[in-house]
């Protein structure tokens, strides 16, 4: 992978007044690691998206304050709900002697042929796992083949898949990452369906009517759950 640097400059700016900051086109962030007291920093926004497209969480970025350098992780991107543009990150400074854990994400490869035969459907169960090691080592994914997954009810378990020797997994062995379930027809769903809206109709038709007092009771019980949620009245 190839070498990524940003540049960042200590941050004076804090709490709300941030928000300046961001409509300026500078993301608010913080470093701070095991022998690194927390540290306000920020960057360009741009030049942010740019690295952590590469990097992702488990790239190794040489973070560049005052002309000196940090070898972080980027972590805790938090977004604005509805633009999606980042509001603040974190760069975790680690040590390149030390290993660290990160979860990486999962790619699924080839086409299964349970799939294709159109005999069942992929459920993807997990799409990422935990993993440890030296941070020059963190893989940016890790590779999964569904090729051979050809029969209903077959699964590939976190424990079979293939990664360096250098890595060393911490999810559990025995989950699941990804499953063949029976293929349902929208015509089996119609049917299900309609047998489901057919009992329901029978038993309500077999049950006895309902005492007058049960059904004063229960009109009674709704109007009193609408009356709790009315919006309590402005004082005068």
């Amino acid at each position: 992978m190839e070498k990524l640097q940003l540049k960042a400059t200590k941050r004076t700016i804090t709490g709300r007044k941030v928000k300046k900051l961001r409509k300026e086109g500078i993301l608010p962030a913080n470093i701070y690691g095991k022998k690194l007291a927390s540290i306000p920093v920020q960057v360009l926004e741009k030049d942010f998206s740019g690295v952590f497209n590469k990097a992702g969480e488990t790239g190794l970025v040489e973070l560049i304050i005052e002309s000196k350098k940090h070898p972080v992780l980027i972590q805790n991107i938090q977004y604005h709900p509805v633009t999606h543009y980042p509001l603040h990150a974190d760069f975790y400074q680690v040590d390149l002697k030390e290993k660290v854990s990160a979860k990486v994400p999962l790619v699924f490869i080839s086409e299964a042929p349970a799939v294709k035969d159109k005999v069942g459907t992929l459920l993807q169960l997990i799409l990422e796992v935990e993993v440890e090691a030296l941070p020059a080592d963190l893989p940016d994914k890790i590779e999964v083949d569904v090729g051979k997954l050809s029969a209903v009810d077959q699964s590939i378990k976190v424990g079979e898949l293939k990664v360096d020797s250098k890595i060393k997994i911490l999810t559990l062995a025995d989950l699941e990452i990804v499953k063949v379930a029976p293929l349902v027809s929208k015509e089996a769903e119609k049917m299900a369906k309609e047998q489901a809206e057919a009992a329901a109709a029978a038993a309500a038709a077999a049950a006895p009517a309902a005492a007058t007092g049960t059904v004063a009771e229960e009109k009674a019980r709704q109007e009193e759950t609408v009356s709790t949620t009315e919006p309590a009245p402005v004082k005068k």
